[in-house]
């Protein structure tokens, strides 16, 4: 299932170091607010080698901005047949062994922010289990290649989230073929543009509920009771939780209620040791975009209204959930991190 969509020299940070604030504060910036463009400074492609001292280049990235093409295709969609192309950090993010020996489970892991995390996840030296829809196994083999080229072990698990049972089982496949479950990233998504609330059915509310906020609810319950202290839980929320668009209210919703779910767990789990944040990415470019997240006329200025003047990649938020999973997070806990490109909250 479609997540919500890509894409510093020094010496490794090891994933039992404890930095200080000064230290976490000033990494985290650096991720969120480069991504994968400043990943290539912290170290070769090889989780857990020696960073390389190497100029990190001041130009932003050459991103596309808008107009996009006109496209749409069939829920969920696959991001291989976008135009252009997301970028995930397929070529540009570099790992430096920062989550060495970790076990992490992805839900939406073929697309989008999922794609971006499992990616770089892998080159930080975890294995990843990722989920999805049966309909989007082309990306998810794509995923798969891409983690066992880091040299780490790659679980696919497909299926449809929107069903409890399979949900408890697909955290005790993927803890059981891991070898254990420290990280959990609930990513997957369901996003319809719909101009008015008429046009909004009690089955496609229920779609969207049962995807973003019932799904997540079912893997957090089955996960916690596996999971050690120094665990970490990530969600993906969004910008739509402070700063709704109006053809958007249902996804909105559900995105809301994930902030303060998130917020509230993190209270529960702290004398746990088990951390929960969130991240809420602004518009990126993925195939909820593609698949009726979007009209076609707002697709084609899609990202026009930010700052910076097009969509965030998802590569671009790999730095982020890399950053709340690492060590170097140890005292963040019922946070959320936005990575927006200077549009909205928080």
């Amino acid at each position: 299932m479609d997540s919500h969509n890509d894409k510093p020299t020094g010496k490794p940070v090891e994933d039992h170091v404890q930095p200080s604030r000064r230290r976490f504060v000033g990494t985290v910036a650096a991720g969120i607010a480069g991504g994968a463009t400043l990943a290539p400074a912290l170290a070769s492609a090889q989780s857990g080698t020696q960073a390389v001292n190497s100029p990190r280049p001041l130009t932003p990235p050459d991103y596309p901005k808008p107009p996009f093409q006109r496209q749409k295709q069939e829920w969920p969609g696959l991001a291989s047949k976008m135009t252009p192309r997301p970028d995930h950090g397929e070529t540009t993010y570099k790992g430096s062994g920062r989550l060495t020996g970790r076990r992490a489970l992805i839900t939406g892991g073929d697309s989008g922010m999922g794609r971006a995390a499992a990616i770089a996840y892998a080159r930080e030296g975890a294995d990843v289990a990722i989920n999805y829809l049966p309909a989007e196994e082309p990306d998810a083999r794509e995923v798969a290649d891409l983690i066992r080229q880091a040299g780490r072990k790659a679980v696919l698990i497909p299926g449809d989230i929107r069903d409890e049972n399979f949900c408890k089982k697909l955290v005790a496949d993927a803890a059981r073929q891991l070898g254990g479950l420290d990280i959990l990233v609930s990513n997957a998504a369901r996003q319809q543009s719909l101009e008015s609330i008429l046009d909004l059915t009690t089955a496609e509310m229920d779609q969207h509920f049962k995807t973003n906020l019932y799904a997540m609810f079912w893997i957090v319950k089955a996960a916690v009771p596996l999971m050690p202290r120094g665990s970490s839980i990530i969600v993906t929320a969004s910008v739509q939780a402070y700063d709704p668009s109006p053809n958007l209210l249902a996804y909105a919703s559900t995105k809301a209620a994930q902030v303060a779910f998130t917020k509230a767990l993190a209270k529960q789990l702290g004398e746990k040791g088990i951390r929960v944040n969130a991240v809420a990415p602004g518009p990126i470019w993925t195939p909820l975009q593609v698949t009726g997240g979007q009209t076609q006329e707002g697709l084609e200025k899609f990202g026009s209204d930010s700052p910076l003047k097009r969509p965030g990649q998802p590569g671009e938020l790999a730095g982020a959930y890399v950053n709340l999973a690492s060590a170097e997070s140890t005292y963040t806990t019922g946070q959320v991190y936005g990575v927006t490109g200077g549009a909205g909250f928080p």
